[in-house]
């Protein structure tokens, strides 16, 4: 692409860097397969640096080389390990929980753990799931959260059934691990599953590295055994979580902004229709084959459930603050489980700012255009919570971030982007 691709009278241009989702999904496959992959334009940041490191500690060869990750594939097979592993994953759920089913295909003992914050999340369903697959495995102080003592043994396979309100990644973890279980593996949803693109994403690597998952309906998933992931050359996209910032300061800038190394015709990111409810609010959207560009106009609260792209939420409640009217966000209890609490820190962080926003046991609402006043504000070690303050220092001189320093989870250059595009964008 060449910028006279894009549309002109842009005030910003900025390229994304690679989805953290993808990369995830797309190392665990790599290193499931047989030989060597090469991921190209991956995300290194905090969270994907623990995945890394833990696949290494399973025994999975990884070298970077420029912007080239090499993963040598063990087949799903693994040495066996003799005396107890202990991995530490940091305040990474997305890593957590994924290589849990991985680690059930190892031959060893492995306690994984993580921060504080890590042993306050919920892992109880898939470790419950876990058993009913052949795992001895078990939450070490038997409230299901971590830290999780494993005695890996391989996946037996068989049926099993998981809870899907609290995250979308146990049926994630159980997917890219059951291609290597002894028979088939066959997994029933309970409960609304939340967060269904991340699933969608999950499946769609799998079937690019060459493992296929049926669904009998969207409750009833099957991964037949015998399958292996096949090794591959594989491109990572931007992400479009990532992205929502840059759109989010041209939504309340009134200014047009163009972000590079987005996909919106083809990705399966679910966060790519964040657009439509920008759109709905008054910005104007144009899309090219790996860009898109926001052009902020009047902007008017709504009503809107947000299960499909939760890490929008605090996104959207910084938009919502310079909205006309009031803006509530439903369904999304389970952001109470992610780095921070998600919904007490947007509400703590945003009234501290002179904001007026009710805190509701499955979300938000905001009332728009309320007077706002320069403080200090806390992050919550939570890097959403302070991109989004970033988006709302666009408008209000904010004295300070706490943990700024906590994007380096998912976008460790954001502040150097952000400065730069903050010199064309502020009002």
């Amino acid at each position: 692409m060449t910028l006279t691709d894009l549309p002109s009278g842009l005030d910003a241009v900025v390229r994304i860097p690679e989805s953290k989702s993808i990369t995830h999904r797309a190392i665990i496959a790599a290193s499931l397969a047989k030989g060597r992959s090469v991921l190209t334009d991956f995300l290194m940041c905090e969270d994907t640096r623990y995945t890394i490191s833990a696949l290494g500690q399973l025994g999975v060869p990884i070298a970077r080389e420029g912007n080239r990750l090499m993963v040598e594939g063990q087949g799903g097979s693994f040495g066996r390990l003799y005396r107890e592993q202990t991995i530490c994953l940091g305040n990474s759920g997305t890593s957590f929980r994924l290589l849990l089913s991985v680690a059930a295909l190892c031959r060893g003992d492995f306690l994984l753990t993580g921060t504080d914050r890590m042993q306050q999340r919920p892992i109880g369903p898939l470790v419950e799931a876990l058993k009913h697959l052949g795992v001895e495995v078990a939450c070490t102080r038997q409230n299901g959260c971590p830290p999780v003592r494993i005695q890996a043994r391989g996946l037996r396979g068989g049926r099993t059934s998981i809870s899907g309100d609290q995250s979308s990644q146990f049926l994630s973890s159980l997917l890219l691990s059951s291609p290597y279980a002894n028979t088939d593996v066959v997994v029933e949803i309970s409960g609304e599953l939340v967060s269904t693109p991340y699933v969608e994403m999950t499946i769609q690597v799998m079937d690019q590295f060459g493992v296929r998952v049926t669904r009998d309906n969207e409750r009833c998933f099957s991964i037949p055994s015998g399958q292996g992931y096949q090794a591959r050359e594989f491109g990572i996209e931007g992400d479009a979580s990532s992205a929502s910032y840059f759109w989010a300061a041209a939504a309340i800038t009134g200014k047009t902004i163009a972000t590079t190394n987005i996909y919106p015709h083809a990705t399966r990111q679910g966060d790519i229709r964040f657009l439509d409810i920008l759109e709905r609010m008054g910005c104007v959207i144009e899309k090219g084959p790996d860009w898109v560009a926001v052009q902020g106009r009047d902007l008017s609260g709504l009503e809107v459930d947000m299960s499909g792209l939760p890490d929008m939420v605090p996104t959207l409640a910084a938009i919502a603050l310079f909205a006309d009217g009031r803006t509530v966000i439903r369904n999304v209890a389970h952001l109470r489980y992610k780095e921070s609490d998600r919904l007490w820190a947007v509400a703590s962080e945003w009234n501290r700012l002179g904001a007026r926003v009710e805190e509701l046991p499955d979300g938000l609402a905001i009332e728009g255009c309320h007077p706002l006043r320069p403080t200090k504000v806390h992050a919550h070690a939570d890097h959403r919570i302070a991109m989004s303050l970033a988006v709302v220092g666009l408008r209000i001189p904010i004295q300070q971030i706490h943990d700024s320093n906590c994007v380096g989870k998912s976008f460790p250059d954001f502040w150097s982007r952000w400065t730069m595009v903050q010199r064309g964008v502020s009002p």
